[in-house]
């Protein structure tokens, strides 16, 4: 089966982004990075990504000017799968059509509850708590043109303890993440995730 390209999108630390470097490596995933695509020229995931010798995109802020250079670096890298791991831009419409059901993001609460405009990084975690809710988590879901709106593929639960802040369910919660990311992905490049509608089946289960 042929190695599937993946462009990377990340903001922050890129630690999503290096569990799926590992699962690469460890001979788990049929993929290999291609491209990591930052929105933030500071950003850490950067120095990991060419630490592995992966070339690295800084991405301009004028969205027009953004989605041009976006366009052009999946264009030329080959992405069979567009991965957004920890990114906190918005992608534009153009390309979220284009890679449509090839574009793969990971959010930190049990979609549909606590996602869309303004539910991301410590913002989702403080609502979780500040709601009581008792339990949370990550999900993974292919890319639409809504915020968050995609057709689910993997979701995991953790408990919310009585006494958590936004950064212990973070913690709590990022380990999960650690899992069903790099597992989506494996899954995704070995062509066993079927799209119909709103609903992703695993081919073979």
């Amino acid at each position: 089966m042929q190695i599937k390209r993946i462009a990377v999108f990340v903001s922050g630390g890129g630690s999503n982004m290096q569990a799926v470097m590992d699962g690469i490596n460890a001979g788990r995933i049929n993929g290999r990075i291609v491209s990591v695509l930052s929105s933030s020229p500071n950003a850490y995931a950067l120095i990991r990504a060419r630490e592995a010798g992966v070339e690295t995109v800084v991405l301009p802020k004028d969205p027009v000017q953004r989605e041009a250079v976006t366009l052009e670096t999946l264009d030329r890298c080959g992405a069979d799968l567009c991965l957004l791991a920890g990114y906190l831009g918005i992608i534009s419409p153009a390309v979220v059509k284009k890679y449509n059901n090839r574009m793969i993001n990971i959010h930190p609460s049990l979609i549909p509850s606590f996602c869309g405009k303004g539910y991301y990084g410590h913002f989702v975690h403080e609502a979780v708590l500040d709601y009581g809710a008792k339990v949370s988590g990550c999900t993974t879901h292919f890319v639409a043109e809504g915020i968050d709106t995609g057709a689910i593929i993997m979701q995991k639960a953790v408990p919310v303890m009585p006494d958590d802040t936004p950064e212990t369910l973070a913690a709590r919660i990022l380990v999960q993440e650690h899992i069903i990311l790099p597992e989506t992905v494996r899954l995704f490049c070995l062509d066993r995730l079927a799209v119909s509608g709103r609903k992703v089946t695993i081919k073979g289960e």
